[in-house]
């Protein structure tokens, strides 16, 4: 049992529908495997599940816990700040496939 610190400038979903919830109403929130620490109140760049950068967001909670199954996970809330330009969503999702999600050295 540990925490597992995120990238200071990746929030990426891995459910399209915890995704269309924030664009559509202007927060949501996303579950992830494990004890997570996201830093609350930072921006962050939100990524789509197939990678591609989509929007700007603040990370208003980050709650890590145990749940009725005995997994590990932590709940991130977050708001929508802006979507991404079509270039500044280029740009970005080149820079994070050579940064972190690309293949690795």
């Amino acid at each position: 049992m540990g925490f597992q610190t995120e990238f200071n400038s990746v929030c990426k979903f891995k459910s399209e529908q915890e995704l269309y919830e924030l664009l559509e109403y202007g927060r949501g929130k996303m579950v992830k495997s494990g004890f997570r620490v996201f830093p609350t109140g930072q921006k962050v760049i939100a990524y789509t599940p197939d990678n591609q950068a989509i929007a700007i967001v603040r990370i208003v909670a980050s709650i890590a816990e145990i749940n009725f199954q005995g997994e590990e996970v932590t709940q991130v809330e977050m708001e929508l700040i802006r979507r991404l330009s079509e270039e500044e969503a280029r740009i970005q999702t080149s820079l994070a496939f050579e940064m972190f999600f690309g293949e690795q050295a």
